[in-house]
């Protein structure tokens, strides 16, 4: 009898009348540090399952009559045990538009080639994010100003990191909750819409945030403040 001391992160079955394999040697695990977790590598032994567990997010863009939607399986390691996690495996884009076919084919296919990879995927987040349209850009709803199509996916592939427990959100702190809301608060009491059917979600005549593309930076005791995400000039 063979007594397990270690966790079991793959196996392959000895076929009758081949030599004995040589020791498989342990895969490296690595923590993630900072907002990710923890580094999964994979290899090339890991199949596709008949079943993957996936979420579908709808992009409705104004430089497109056709909504896409972006599809992402995850692969469930280590299933049943203490140790179990889901890593994206696979990405699929979908949408009537055919004028960017080639490039969604391409991108699916890279990008679902780095998550069978492993490893530390969460860098294609900021890779696409920082993808600009020589065109120009488009505004969300709210007010988020969003440079490209490939951009917008950066940020529904950082949504689904988050989900799945990959990376964590960036959110502020309650001091920093508290310091936005006194200076929001404080701005719109000195500088309070004219017009009363006016609705915006943040105060008129904010300029573009460089940091969370957000309409919301305003001037606050001699210094240019964000009333979304809290970056300030001043630091």
């Amino acid at each position: 009898m063979v007594k397990i001391d270690k966790k079991i992160v793959g196996y392959d079955v000895q076929k009758p009348g081949t030599e004995e394999p040589a020791p498989k040697p342990e895969f490296k695990r690595e923590s993630g540090g900072g907002t990710r977790a923890e580094v999964i590598r994979m290899h090339e032994k890991l199949e596709r399952p008949e079943m993957l567990i996936g979420s579908t997010y709808k992009v409705k863009t104004p430089v497109s009559d056709h909504a896409m939607y972006v599809t992402i399986n995850d692969i469930v390691l280590n299933e049943g045990t203490e140790f179990e996690k889901r890593r994206p495996f696979e990405i699929f884009i979908n949408s009537k538009n055919l004028d960017h076919y080639q490039w969604i084919v391409a991108l699916t296919r890279i990008i679902s080639a780095v998550f069978r990879k492993g490893g530390d995927v969460a860098f294609l987040v900021d890779e696409l994010k920082a993808v600009f349209d020589p065109r120009g850009g488009y505004w969300q709803p709210g007010g988020k100003f969003m440079p490209s199509i490939i951009a917008e996916l950066g940020y529904i592939v950082e949504k689904h990191l988050v989900s799945i427990g990959l990376m964590s959100a960036d959110t502020l702190d309650d001091g920093q909750k508290k310091l936005i809301q006194e200076k929001r608060a404080e701005f719109e009491e000195a500088q309070k819409q004219q017009d009363a059917f006016s609705e915006s979600e943040y105060p008129e005549g904010a300029q573009l945030c460089a940091k969370c593309n957000t309409t919301a930076v305003v001037m606050m005791d001699g210094c240019m403040t964000c009333l979304s995400c809290g970056d300030s000039k001043c630091g």
